[in-house]
Order: C-alpha cells, then structure tokens, then sequence
C-alpha cells in the first residue's frame, strides 16, 4: 500500500478520542472490536491504568527530542490498535508523548477490525498484529514506511511463545503459557521504561525520511 487515503486519515481519532471511546465503551461494559467478552474487558480495563500512568510518568530520552524538534518532514503517524491490546497501551502513550513534541507530527489512531485492507497491507509475520504505525508524509499521505507492533526484545519473546504455544493442544497448558508470556512482557515494559519504544520507533522515522536517528 503506497498511499492512504485522505478521507481514512480525516476520519482517524486523536489520541484523546480513543481515549474517550475506550471509557465510554467500558462504561456500557463493552470494548472496541466485536469481542465483549469477561476476559476483553478485563484487558481493556488493565489497559486504561496502563495508559493512564504512562501518561504521567512517559520522559522523552533528550535524543528522541533533539530528533523530533529536528524533523523538518511534516508527518502523520496513523496507528492501528484496538482498546484491549496490550501492546498498545504500552506504545500509544509514548508515541502521543514524542508527536506533542514537534510541530510537524500528528498521531492518528484507527481501529484494526474497523479497516481490515489496510492491517492486511502491514502484517508481521503473515498476522493482524497491533499497534502498527504507518508513516505517512502528511501532504500527500504517501506510506513512508512503518513500524511495531512492539520492540525487537519483546517480540522475540511473543515469538517463541507462539511456538510453544502452537505445540500445545491442552487448553488449560495453553492458556496457562499465554499469562505467563503476558506478565513476562509488561514486567519487560515496566523494565525498559519506554526507552526501546523511543528508540526503535524513531530509527524507523529516521530511515523512513532519511535522516540518521540520534545517538
């Protein structure tokens, strides 16, 4: 996919938006996507905390500001979640955080089962994997590269997971195996103090408009 079209892009939320139709649902006792289950709840909810506190406490590494207030590309950063993903409650607020830092760069956020065509044009790994950032030059929304769904560590992890998961039949094993990869990734997150996200996602900017990311 080469270019996204512009009435995606008006239509896309702010990150405050998504933030109001995260609670409004939640209120209803519902989520985004067509799964309202306990369990999707539940998530949403842990997710709501999550952001929440990133929001407080998310520091710009002072490379990722000098980068940022150094971009002379105007760029749309349009990203596709879902309310109850873990992942992207971990990098959404980070990216809203690094987006208020440059004039030039507006965080964009779309619902993946709301636009199949464009997740299916950004899969990791042959899967609907979120958050995925889209880089888009803002003038003419041409796709400039993209990025996610989280950074390299992590998704080494959620990889071999899959495979032990895979090779599982017992629901109870499996569902067991997915709680402990789920804990192992936000106790990773906790851990990294959104720096990896910083990083990794701004090398990715950085090479979309080719310029070299900061040291």
């Amino acid at each position: 996919m080469k270019k996204i079209s512009r009435e995606i892009v008006n239509q896309a939320m702010t990150y405050e938006a998504y933030r109001q139709l995260t609670d409004e649902l939640l209120s209803r006792g519902k989520t985004t996507g067509g799964n309202h289950s306990e369990a999707m709840i539940h998530y949403t909810q842990l997710n709501v905390a999550r952001m929440n506190r990133l929001d407080k406490t998310t520091r710009l590494l002072e490379s990722a500001k000098e980068q940022l207030q150094n971009t002379r590309r105007p760029m749309i950063w349009l990203t596709l979640t879902e309310a109850w993903c873990g992942d992207a409650a971990q990098v959404i607020p980070v990216l809203q955080k690094m987006a208020d830092a440059s004039e030039l760069v507006e965080l964009r956020l779309i619902l993946r089962d709301e636009h199949p065509d464009i997740m299916d044009a950004f899969l990791t790994n042959g899967g609907r994997s979120i958050p995925k950032v889209i880089l888009l030059d803002a003038p003419s929304l041409d796709v400039l590269g993209d990025w996610g769904p989280r950074p390299a560590e992590v998704q080494d992890m959620v990889m071999a997971a899959k495979a032990d998961l895979d090779a599982l039949a017992d629901k109870e094993a499996k569902k067991k195996r997915y709680q402990e990869l789920t804990a192992a990734a936000q106790k990773w997150y906790a851990k990294d103090k959104t720096r990896s996200i910083q990083e990794e996602f701004l090398a990715a900017v950085g090479e979309s408009v080719g310029v070299k990311a900061s040291a």
